[in-house]
């Protein structure tokens, strides 16, 4: 089992890990606290592009976290960094939500070039017909394909609602293509940039959260992993899931204990 003492930066999902909608999970406000304690990092890392630091700062804040913007990375800043690291052109075709849309405006990206050089998706709540009509046609014409993370449901209070996963395969069907580059969790980009963002290597970090096939999965890049059961993942799909947790807790609460 993997000893989670050993970690200085924890990074934190949020939908399934630290809140539902807009209540916190068991643990969480006391995790940071912990954190703070022993002289630990802790970062919120999640894949949900479908809103801005900006907001997800101002729910933490709202939920009663004392944070900061610099403790949020989600898999929007992180494509943000792929897309200067490797040079792609300004002009893009960008589906996703007015928030998204912001955060690349003012990152100098023409969301809706007339003439785009790559296509990225986010997980767009604000989907149309005529977007997804719009995503097909440049996938099919061959642009580079960027998504933002590759999430088929976010977890919400009852139940799920679908996520950007599903947007991919709809556009698989369509046009053969699936993307070219998926930036957040289980990829390693977001582990990488995320752990130098921070100033710690990939094996002092412990990436907490509640989905085996993208939280956990990071732990193929080197870090450590602790899976909650308070989110998407049940007792019943770990047992038939083929990724394997570092360590398995209820909840926040719980992995705090192990500290």
């Amino acid at each position: 089992m993997y000893d989670v003492t050993t970690a200085k930066l924890f990074l934190l999902d949020m939908d399934g890990t630290f809140y539902l909608d807009d209540t916190l999970l068991p643990g969480a406000l006391e995790f940071l606290a912990l954190c703070r304690a022993t002289g630990r990092q802790f970062a919120f890392l999640t894949n949900n592009s479908s809103k801005s630091k900006a907001d997800y700062l101002a729910k933490l804040t709202r939920l009663g976290a004392d944070v900061t913007e610099h403790d949020i990375f989600t898999s929007g800043d992180a494509t943000l960094l792929y897309l200067a690291e490797n040079g792609f052109s300004k002009d893009i075709l960008l589906i996703g939500t007015p928030s998204l849309e912001a955060q690349f405006a003012a990152e100098g990206y023409t969301v809706r070039a007339a003439k785009p050089r790559a296509v990225v998706l986010g997980f767009d709540t604000t989907i149309t017909y005529d977007k997804l009509r719009l995503l097909c046609d440049a996938v099919r014409a061959g642009l580079p394909y960027i998504a933002t993370h590759p999430d088929y449901n976010c977890p919400v209070a009852g139940g799920f609602i679908p996520d950007i996963g599903a947007v991919i395969a709809f556009v698989k069907a369509s046009t053969g293509r699936d993307p070219d580059a998926v930036i957040g969790k289980p990829n390693a980009y977001i582990a990488r940039a995320a752990a130098h963002k921070y100033g710690v290597s990939l094996k002092d970090v412990c990436m907490v959260g509640d989905r085996l096939y993208t939280d956990i999965a990071l732990g193929a890049c080197g870090c450590g992993t602790a899976l909650v059961l308070c989110g998407e993942t049940t007792p019943e799909a770990l047992a038939a899931g083929s990724v394997t947790p570092g360590v398995v807790c209820a909840d926040l609460a719980a992995l705090g204990r192990l500290l």
